[in-house]
């Protein structure tokens, strides 16, 4: 389905900072539309991006909320396809190809080891497979029907209650936000069996919004929204209401705070980021250099957050919704981006509300 990147290919950077990097628009006119077939990403026009990842091939995927396609853009040429979806709002087409499929309000979009495709529906409360060879769809947790039920049985059987993200750890399992339920979901790929991770269904209000040092068993989540995992084992988590992000040690059991207060605000550039506040943020990706990009929905930023320091800075956006210009990426306005991911040293956004992708390079 999708060939495994070229020689050539630049190796991943990170995000050091903002100072002598630019955006551009790579995707999307600034307003919302579709265009069939293969088409100029920078002409033809895409919908309220959310998430973004980089594919198996080199090119970059993402995916569109509002009409559930699944679409990627080659990088060398510039060309946008969708890969996945029939533009109509609906669970349906499991065993059928990925193009006549309809899924209902895509987060986020992982792909595993294999280069098989994951996709995470909140509407339909489920996740779906999409095979890297025959593009064939299945579900591979979820019912359909909203819900909380099925631990330690069958993934399929389970109930999930608007699941928003998606991640694999170091293991290959399958991580799920379960918003609706206050908890991280878990699935065994191998056996296809499925468990709660963290979380306790209970939400609580800030301070305890943000727990610290806390053991992972009968600690409370508020709004488990984003989860992303590297290869060395760790585990990190965006909380949505809570405005903070946790590291998680699922060896020790434990979480511990790395930033964020767990109050409401756009505060702590150039300070360590447990005293920096957010604002309902949404989205999460591990840098190559080891750094975590956090995308602050609601201030229109990505922040940047330095593990071997503790330093959080703005990387891109000014804090006040706006649309451009590219260039300077600290004068460059966003509305409500989501995802985040990286390709060939580039960190990628989806400006979500302008109907763009952006990189910063």
């Amino acid at each position: 389905m999708w060939a495994l990147a070229a020689a050539g290919v630049a190796p991943l950077g990170g995000i050091s900072s903002a100072q002598g990097r630019r955006v551009r628009t790579v995707a999307g006119v600034g307003v919302a539309g579709f265009e069939p077939g293969e088409v100029d990403a920078l002409t033809s026009p895409v919908t309220n991006p959310y998430g973004i990842v980089p594919g198996p091939d080199g090119a970059l995927y993402f995916c569109e909320v509002d009409t559930g396609y699944i679409r990627r853009v080659d990088l060398r040429t510039g060309r946008l396809s969708t890969i996945a979806g029939n533009g109509q709002k609906g669970y349906a087409g499991d065993g059928g190809p990925a193009l006549s499929a309809s899924f209902t309000a895509p987060h986020e979009i992982r792909f595993d080891r294999a280069g098989h495709l994951f996709v995470v529906e909140r509407d339909a409360h489920v996740v779906r497979r999409i095979d890297a060879t025959t593009r064939i769809v299945s579900t591979v947790a979820g019912t359909g029907v909203a819900g909380f039920s099925g631990d330690d049985g069958p993934a399929v059987k389970a109930a999930l209650r608007q699941p928003h993200s998606i991640a694999f750890d170091s293991a290959g399992r399958l991580l799920i936000c379960d918003i609706g339920n206050s908890r991280i979901r878990s699935v065994n790929m191998e056996s296809g069996t499925i468990t709660t991770f963290a979380g306790t269904g209970e939400r609580r209000a800030a301070p305890d919004a943000a727990p610290d040092n806390q053991p992972i068993e009968g600690t409370p989540l508020q709004g488990p929204r984003s989860i992303d995992a590297d290869d060395r084992g760790r585990i990190y988590l965006v909380l949505r209401e809570g405005n903070a992000v946790l590291a998680i040690d699922a060896t020790a059991r434990r979480f511990t705070r790395i930033a964020g207060t767990g109050q409401t605000g756009f505060t702590g550039d150039a300070g360590r980021a447990t005293a920096a506040t957010f604002s309902g943020p949404k989205g999460i990706a591990c840098a190559p250099d080891g750094s975590l990009a956090i995308v602050d929905t609601e201030n229109h930023a990505v922040r940047r957050v330095d593990l071997s320091t503790g330093v959080i800075t703005t990387v891109v956006g000014t804090g006040q919704r706006g649309d451009g210009p590219d260039g300077d990426p600290l004068t460059c306005a966003m509305a409500r981006p989501h995802g985040v991911g990286f390709v060939g040293g580039r960190m990628y956004v989806t400006d979500s509300e302008n109907h763009r992708i952006r990189v910063l390079e």
